[in-house]
């Protein structure tokens, strides 16, 4: 096949000849030259190979490429073989009649490498197999592309983009020429017709569309020349030359300080055209010729362009890094291409740019696409353009096409029409022209045209196909296939196919077949037919057999990608088909995991009409990520189907106002999508850290992780990156485990909440609920249930961030049934996943939709399909938000602190909440009095306005236990400080105490400091030095805020708006540090002086704890120290955040003492400020309850918690519910909303429905604000007052049950108010329901909570006295507005005890039992009594077992003992 014996070989230093004979005629390839036929003529026709900017005018001369290689057809078998000459000096090769081939060169050596192939396509597998594969393009750079040499000025660009978005052209890039440049000086722009170049890329963008420029080689004397000079980049031993700038020097790429100087030069760029790269000069040689030598000058010349060596180029004794400039000449486009991958890969990591080169060699492909050069305007370059694609196919460059309708002179409509049709078809699809040649775009030719029209038809033909050619460039990526493949690849048994260069194929199965003269013929099954191709039209035929991959077509592929997608199935004469499609995000590089791969071959038959898809084994491809399958799809043609998968969109700028420019500098990728909420600028798949070491025993894992530096720092310069981290992962249970990310080099603040962590570690890998999996790159966890397979959670995604002020992680969620995050107003308890950002850090703000409440709770629940539960806690206090995302996923940012999860496996969604409370505590058991109904109002105006609500509410004989006092009582809001309007209130609460009524006050924490007189309270404190202070290296002083205390002598005009208000009459007030050690007794001392010299009371209500202040910082507004941590380099969504976190609370540089001394910054410990000592205990001697606005974990052991200065809203009785299930998460189970609500007038049948729901809150408590009107029970009418006194009655009558309920969560850590899916969770139904709840197991409340509501849908269990009847099902019910739906669960015992107006009576009176048999005619229950409000207690256990028929049971306990009576 390759036979040398026919001639002499010859050998001299600076000439080499070889001749081979040749088994055929059949000869395609070398270059790179305008050929004029695909197959070779081999009569004695000589090819110099030899880079030159030449132009491509149909002559023999060398082009832009330099490509010794060829393939050879044998004969109409397909064996074929190739052969390389690796070898880079000028040469020639002659093609013999014989036929035979000889090359001559003129350096090196010869380095043949020859390929043998059973098909020609064979062959081209294992060149590239040698010289690699090539590059994957961005499916954007299939997109339609234009370009002009010199539009004149951007705003010519900008008419040229606009008038054919007009016509609504299919149209992906454009591309500015050299004319942008400043004296056409790479890397510069001209600042009067290009002044707005900078944001014309964004102008592209918003409608989808990419923006290229051109960068050509020549530096001419200016800023890039002063560097590059300075590191000595430029070819050594030669003067300037000249090309666009003027005079000019060449970078030498093949060095590495040339190297390391482009590269920052184009991180500007995210693709880049390169011209000029052969390399092309302006003066033969240099400004000052070229020495006489035997390089410049050799003893022989190939048949090169001019026959001159140095011809438009450089001299040959040019010096570089890699050798003479004689010898690597050629290779002088590919040292660019290779150093500009190198910046490339640098500024964009993941993503795939577009990079095209002019001047190539063999391996450029890898890098690279290339396009034809400077062609004309003319029907013989329209036809020559075909070979040179097919050609630059086998060279290994499939990413290749012409300049569409001609770069030199004018194009015709008709030639411009036919190329553009053709043009379409290009793999590099670009309409390009010349200075000084009219515009050619398509859109200028007229919106009417027949050019315009025939455009938009053939490239919406495209774009429909677009995912079959993106297939292809998959396939030639990996596995050397060509895309842009001659017609005897695949037929090469038909000889006639040998010579067809005027039609060709993309891939196996798309025969395109363009109009290249005014009359054209189309082979079709072996034979040549006439087709009638009109104006408008080209031949495209679809190969019997194949199923072609479609997606609906739009006028950029970033909006044609989010369209469905379809097959094209062509059968052949066995009624069948096959095909492949490959897909991904389009845009990324390198091992990338999310990449889906769909490989599927597809058999129809149309007897049964239906399209099977059948699938080969997928594998691990080394280069692109793992494959996912789809099998066994059974399809119905006909029909549409979608195949939808999701990225995992991780927001990389979460801040507001992201553009591309602030993305990409942050190493991510911009991906506007026109998903409300979802983010236009994601993560690349491997940004996050990597894993450098893992130590493994029995108790956990140590991993150390170091943050990937590829990318850039997360964006944020005030927040310093911490490179290295350490992972402790601690198996503490056999359902809990822990792990923690921190910084090993430094001790950052951690949250001094003590939690109740098992001493002793599960290291039996047998009794774990779970198993945990590290992915290594990019660094993750992995947590397993064991029972099921189930990964509840799964970080290993991009985008972990740790740096000191801003902390991200994201994990992958087994479902999208999250509940929890708190505190604030959420509409449903099931969270919706739809890119929702909950932000999260304690503030003074009423309930509002996604406002930042009181407390914070970063405790979410997650079901799983299967239906266990699991749940997850970040122990971090720092200001932070969650983004719910819809794969599902989740998305943590905090701002400081470490990341401390705990997670609990449940599995069911009791055990979960159990789990977590044995951590941070089992809710407080609360007095039983706390339990009975309770009255409040802020705007009493003195202590006879409580005593007549107290007389009017026994005389209407409404149960109620507990009178409350706002800050009315206080002198001037002072707290422990009576008011001369309420001196007659300690008598009251004596008396009202007598006859068993309760009574709790207000107390805020902060603490007046500008009083007259002596204040004991503020006096105490500066003596114990329990204020908060700023630190000693600023300041020794108290940071002063402004809360309710009033300036002592003045009187309040409430008629001017509040902020006046606050700053004229509002006392400076300094803040206690309930950390310190010495603040618990200062504390315990005031409550206890007024316990016992003031006035006496059974509970304390804690207000504006979060710490809550009037101004924002301090008093004047400037926070001393660092300004950055008033206002972070990233504020999560708060309320008011551009106002910082200082807004309405304190400065976050106050400092705080530990009780262990460390000294920490308010900035950390803002949202504990809630562990207030609560002194109810020591000063009562009794358990009483204390009720607090801001809750933390761990707050329940000691607290109970109202839902805060709700509205006056028929929406707030649902989010109550909501509410107080959240809080059963939490561990707090004492709660309820104010009943009626806070602010506004309520109106009366809102209330009726709000007292009737709220008799079953487990704080049940009316209370309103000042300026409203009286909302309390008898302040409506007498219908109002004995509705609720009907339902308080039914709460008084279960009060047993619900403290034994409450027994049980102080004791188990059950919930109290308890979701259906707690109890149900098997019944999918349950995990949405949220307008209904149980008391614990057995008693589900369905209240009415909508205006003019007679009848409610309801889930579920017995009714009253009789048995519904139903199971599992959605019921109607009757609902009249003095009803409440109360229902028993079959198979519950609950107790009971005759209701009284106060809880002191009804315990005395007779208990009983309720039983509910199942339907297997048991039941059971349980029941705690003890004297409601010590330490003692007694638990009884009742259990029937086979009762008779009838349905209800009473069972009365007199005396301590039991007495049973059936009642039938």
């Amino acid at each position: 096949m390759f036979d040398t014996r026919m001639a002499p070989i010859v050998f001299e230093d600076q000439y080499i000849q070889l001749s081979a004979k040749l088994p055929s005629h059949n000869i395609y390839g070398l270059g790179e030259h305008v050929h004029r036929q695909y197959r070779h003529d081999t009569n004695w026709r000589t090819w110099p190979i030899f880079t030159r900017d030449a132009f491509p005018n149909g002559g023999t001369h060398n082009l832009y490429g330099h490509y010794p290689f060829f393939l050879c057809l044998e004969d109409n078998s397909g064996k074929s073989f190739g052969v390389f000459l690796l070898n880079s000096n000028a040469m020639d090769v002659t093609l013999q009649p014989a036929p035979a081939v000889t090359y001559r060169t003129i350096g090196g050596v010869l380095d043949f490498y020859i390929f043998f192939g059973d098909t020609p396509e064979q062959v081209v597998h294992e060149f590239l197999e040698l010289i690699g594969k090539p590059v994957i393009p961005a499916y954007w750079s299939l997109g339609f592309q234009l370009s002009r040499w010199n539009y004149g000025n951007l705003s010519i660009v900008k008419e040229t983009v606009e008038r054919n978005r007009a016509v609504d052209l299919p149209y992906d890039i454009q591309y500015t020429d050299i004319d942008y440049m400043e004296d056409k000086k790479d890397f510069t722009y001209d600042k009067v017709k290009f002044a707005e170049l900078p944001q014309f890329a964004e102008f592209l963008h918003e409608k989808g569309q990419k923006y290229i420029l051109i960068l050509r080689v020549g530096d001419a004397l200016y800023e890039s020349y002063d560097r590059g000079t300075a590191k000595n980049v430029f070819f050594l031993t030669f003067s300037p030359s000249k090309v666009w700038p003027g005079e000019a020097v060449f970078p030498d790429y093949t060095s590495q300080a040339c190297i390391d100087w482009w590269s920052p030069l184009t991180e500007i760029y995210c693709m880049s055209l390169q011209d000029m790269n052969e390399v092309s000069n302006f003066k033969q040689g240099s400004a000052k010729g070229c020495a006489s030598n035997n390089l410049n000058y050799p003893p022989f010349i190939p048949n090169i362009l001019d026959n001159l060596m140095y011809s438009k180029t450089l001299c040959m004794d040019a010096k570089q890094s890699w050798g003479n400039h004689y010898d690597v000449h050629s290779l002088y486009g590919y040292s660019m291409v290779l150093a500009s991958e190198k910046a490339l890969q640098r500024v964009f990591g993941a993503n795939r740019t577009l990079l095209l080169t002019r001047s190539s060699f063999p391996g450029v492909g890898k890098y690279s696409g290339h396009w034809l050069g400077d062609n004309g305007a003319n029907w013989n370059d329209i036809k020559w353009a075909i070979p040179g694609m097919l050609e630059f196919g086998l060279f290994g460059i499939p990413y290749i096409g012409a300049d569409i309708c001609g770069f030199f002179d004018d194009s015709t409509e008709e030639l411009c029409r036919r190329w553009m049709q053709v043009g379409a078809f290009y793999p590099f699809s670009r309409n390009h022209n010349a200075e000084g040649y009219k515009p050619q775009d398509p859109a200028v030719y007229g919106a009417d045209s027949a050019l315009v029209r025939s455009s938009k038809h053939y490239l919406n033909i495209r774009y429909t196909l677009l995912p079959y050619l993106y297939t292809l460039f998959y396939k030639a990526h990996t596995a050397g296939e060509t895309v842009v493949r001659p017609v005897l690849h695949e037929f090469y048994s038909d000889s006639a196919t040998w010579t067809v260069d005027r039609q060709f194929l993309w891939g196996k199965y798309l025969l395109i077949t363009p109009v290249l003269d005014p009359m054209e013929q189309v082979g079709d099954r072996k034979r040549h037919v006439e087709m009638y191709l009109p104006a408008e039209k080209l031949g495209l035929h679809i190969r019997g057999g194949a199923i072609l991959p479609t997606q609906k077509p739009n006028v950029t592929t970033t909006y044609s990608r989010r369209n469905p997608m379809g097959l094209i199935i062509a059968l052949d004469d066995h009624d069948s088909a096959a095909g492949e499609l490959f897909w991904d995000d389009g845009d990324s590089r390198g091992i990338v995991s999310f990449f889906l791969f769909f490989f599927f071959f597809v058999s129809v038959m149309l007897s049964t009409s239906r399209c099977v898809i059948k699938m080969t084994q997928s594998h691990r491809q080394a280069d692109l990520g793992f494959v996912l399958t789809l099998q066994n799809l059974d399809l119905i043609l006909g029909e549409t189907y979608v195949v939808e998968w999701k990225v995992l969109r991780i927001n990389c700028h979460p801040e507001d106002n992201a553009d591309q420019a602030k993305c990409e500098a942050r190493g991510c990728i911009w991906d506007p999508i026109a998903i409300e909420g979802a983010p236009n600028c994601i993560y690349p798949e491997n940004y996050g850290y990597n894993v450098t070491s893992l130590r493994e025993s029995n108790e956990g894992m140590t991993i150390d992780i170091i943050r990937n530096t590829k990318y850039r720092s997360s964006g944020r310069p005030q927040s310093r990156d911490i490179d290295t981290l350490r992972v402790d992962i601690k198996y503490h249970s056999s359902d809990m485990l822990q792990f923690k990310i921190y910084d090993p080099n430094d001790d950052r603040y951690e949250v001094p909440v003590e939690l109740s962590v098992p001493t002793t570690p599960e290291t039996e890998e047998s009794n774990r609920l779970y198993r945990v999996a590290i992915v290594k790159y990019p660094f993750g966890i992995q947590i397993i249930r064991n029972s099921t397979g189930t990964i509840i959670w799964d970080s290993s995604v991009p985008g972990f961030t740790f740096s000191d002020m801003f902390i991200q992680v994201t994990t992958r969620l087994p479902s999208h049934y999250v509940y929890g995050f708190g505190e604030t107003e959420h509409k449903t308890f099931k969270h919706d996943l739809n890119y929702h950002t909950w932000g999260m850090f304690s503030k003074d703000q009423p309930p509002g939709y996604k406002m930042n409440c009181y407390g914070v709770h970063p405790f979410y629940m997650g079901l799983e399909n299967t239906a266990d539960a699991h749940g997850v806690l970040l122990l971090n206090s720092n200001a932070m938000d969650v983004t719910l995302l819809p794969s599902p996923a989740l998305t943590y940012r905090t701002l400081g602190g470490i990341l401390d999860f705990y997670v609990f496996m449940g599995p069911t969604p009791e055990m979960v909440v159990q789990e977590y409370t044995q951590l941070i505590g089992r809710p407080v058991l609360p007095a039983y009095w706390s339990l009975g109904f309770q009255l409040c109002r802020y705007g009493y105006a003195n202590d006879k306005e409580i005593e007549t609500l107290y007389t009017e509410m026994k005389t209407a004989g409404i149960p109620y236990d507990v009178q409350y006092a706002d800050i009315d009582y206080m002198e001037r809001q002072l707290n422990f400080v009576l008011d001369k309007d309420f001196q007659g209130l300690p008598a009251l609460v004596d008396s009202m105490r007598d006859e068993g009524m309760r009574f709790i006050f207000i107390l805020d924490p902060a603490i007046s400091g500008n009083e007259t007189q002596p204040y004991p309270a503020f006096e105490r404190g500066i003596a114990a030095d329990v204020f908060i202070k700023w630190p000693q290296t600023i300041s020794d002083g108290i940071v002063w805020g402004k809360v309710w205390p009033d300036y002592p002598n003045v009187t309040v005009d409430e008629s001017l708006d509040w902020d006046t208000q606050v700053e004229l009459y509002r006392s400076y007030t300094a803040f206690p540090d309930f950390f310190r050690n010495q603040t618990a007794d200062w504390w315990h001392t005031e409550i206890k002086d007024f316990y016992e010299n003031t006035m006496k009371f059974d509970g304390i209500w804690i207000d504006m704890n979060e710490p809550a202040s009037f101004v924002h910082g301090t008093v004047g507004g400037k926070c001393l120290g660092d300004p950055v941590l008033e206002n972070p380099p990233y504020m999560p969504p708060l309320e008011s955040k551009h106002l910082g976190l200082n807004h309405k609370t304190l400065c976050m540089n106050s400092e705080q003492i530990l009780s262990d001394g460390r000294r920490v910054r308010h900035y950390d410990v803002h949202s504990l400020y809630v562990y207030m000592h609560f002194a109810l205990l020591d000063v009562t001697g009794k358990r009483g309850i204390v009720v607090t606005r801001s809750t933390y974990p761990s707050s329940g052991k000691w607290v109970g918690h109202w839902l805060g200065d709700n509205n006056s809203g028929w929406d707030q009785l649902y989010k109550s519910i909501i509410g107080m299930m959240e809080f059963s998460l939490f561990g707090i189970s004492y709660t309820g909303a104010d009943i009626c609500g806070f602010f506004n007038p309520a109106e009366y049948e809102m209330c009726l429905r709000w007292s009737q729901l709220g008799a079953f809150y487990p704080y049940s408590r009316n209370h309103n604000g000042k300026g409203n009107p009286r909302q309390d029970p008898v302040s409506w009418d007498a219908a109002f007052a004995t509705a609720t006194r009907d339902v308080l009655n039914i709460r008084y009558t279960l009060l047993p049950y619900l403290y034994t309920l409450m027994f049980e969560a102080h004791t188990k850590g059950s919930t109290v108010i308890r979701p259906l899916l707690h109890e149900f969770v098997d019944d999918k139904t349950t995990w949405e329901i949220y307008r209904q709840f149980l008391w614990g197991p057995a008693l589900l409340i369905s209240p009415a909570l909508d205006p003019v509501c007679t009848l409610i849908v309801c889930n579920y269990f017995f009714h009253q006295a009789k048995a519904v009847g139903v199971h599992s099902t959605m019921v109607d019910m009757p609902t009249p507005l003095n009803h409440i739906n109360l229902h028993v669960r079959g198979g519950y015992i609950l107790p009971w005890q005759k209701p009284e107006n106060t809880t002191y009576y009804s315990r005395k009176n007779p208990l009983g039992l309720i039983v509910a048999l199942s339907d297997a005619g048991t039941a059971k229950g349980s029941f705690f009594w003890d004297d409601g409000e010590g330490i003692g207690k007694q638990k009884v256990t009742f259990e029937h077992v086979q009762p008779p028929k009838q349905q209800i049971l009473y069972v009365f306990m007199e005396s301590l003992f039991l007495n049973s009576k059936m009642t039938h």
